[in-house]
């Protein structure tokens, strides 16, 4: 077989393989999608037999399926397809935030902006495919995880540690905080359990940010360790400046900004004309939803960086004003 013909079959494979998981998830119809889920290796390895639990048409076959009818897929036939499966659930998983919510429901920004998505995008409960609503979903989710400052998309050499805040795993006594000891355990707790670290001392923190003034530090420390917020549960607080100069509101201690903010309502904008265009509905192919996603992406980009944009200019107003050479001459 030549390499562009086994490229073609393995492409074919994997998709049917994309598509088999989906089947066996749509037919669950569960709230969460893992790929901690010991059934999809097996449902691979030996195939799966179960009842509908929802009425719905087969993306891959056009067949309906009502509920309590008999659902059967059988075992993948191959490397690519298991691979498919596999891929399938896991991109369901981390775009809807699967095996994270089920720790952090509503206790942490992400759990409840995915709440308001599902609340304020109408097409999304229509959907039946759980990769199409992950896939959807994240199209707003991930921009919106990108700016609340958990993690620097522009700092990989550090493991993506967010300007200002240390490594929760740097050497013990270190002087330099920024460098980390054990990179696994660095990305696990930044990316599966969404933390940003403590707050650097005011001289390392002033190298990541050299706009940083000593006022600026000691009122963002004070509002991270002494303001107790709403109620005095110390749950929800928010400070007009944080280390970098910008507004931020702290939910169960997680942070949030304006340029989150931006990108979650600029997302369900973009969904929302989606919807509209009619790229987002039950019956769409997986080609109109991936383009219905890339609508939504470009909405939720939009809304970031008219975030970004007022955070700046916040932060300019904010910083201090000083007598310029002139002003002090004409004094």
């Amino acid at each position: 077989m030549n390499p562009l013909q086994f490229l073609r079959n393995f492409k074919s494979d994997f998709i049917q393989g994309v598509d088999a998981q989906d089947l066996i998830n749509i037919s669950k119809d569960k709230y969460r999608y893992t790929a901690l889920d010991p059934e999809v290796a097996k449902a691979a390895q030996k195939g799966y037999e179960g009842t509908s639990a929802t009425d719905f048409v087969s993306k891959a076959s056009g067949q309906s399926y009502a509920k309590g009818d008999p659902v059967k897929v059988d075992k993948a036939k191959n490397l690519a397809e298991y691979l498919g499966r596999y891929s399938a659930q896991i991109a369901t998983d981390v775009l809807s935030d699967g095996t994270r919510q089920f720790y952090w429901r509503y206790n942490h920004p992400l759990a409840i902006g995915q709440k308001v998505i599902e609340t304020n995008v109408p097409k999304l409960k229509s959907l039946k495919s759980p990769l199409d609503k992950a896939i959807l979903g994240g199209a707003i989710g991930a921009p919106v995880a990108a700016s609340l400052g958990i993690f620097d998309v522009t700092n990989p050499g550090e493991l993506f540690r967010p300007k200002g805040y240390a490594q929760s795993y740097a050497e013990k006594g270190s002087q330099d905080r920024r460098k980390t000891a054990e990179p696994g355990m660095e990305m696990f707790e930044r990316f599966f359990l969404g933390r940003r670290g403590r707050p650097l001392k005011y001289e390392t923190a002033k190298q990541d940010i050299p706009s940083l003034t000593p006022q600026r530090y000691g009122k963002a420390m004070s509002s991270q360790y002494q303001d107790r917020g709403v109620l005095g549960l110390g749950l929800l607080k928010g400070t007009t400046e944080n280390l970098e100069g910008y507004p931020e509101i702290r939910v169960v201690g997680f942070p949030v900004g304006l340029q989150a903010v931006g990108a979650l309502g600029g997302g369900i904008a973009g969904s929302r004309t989606a919807g509209k265009l009619g790229l987002i509905n039950p019956v769409a192919s997986r080609k109109s939803i991936i383009k219905g996603a890339a609508v939504t992406l470009a909405g939720s980009l939009g809304g970031a960086a008219a975030g970004k944009t007022l955070n700046m200019a916040i932060a300019g107003a904010n910083r201090p004003k000083y007598l310029t050479t002139s002003d002090y001459m004409q004094g």
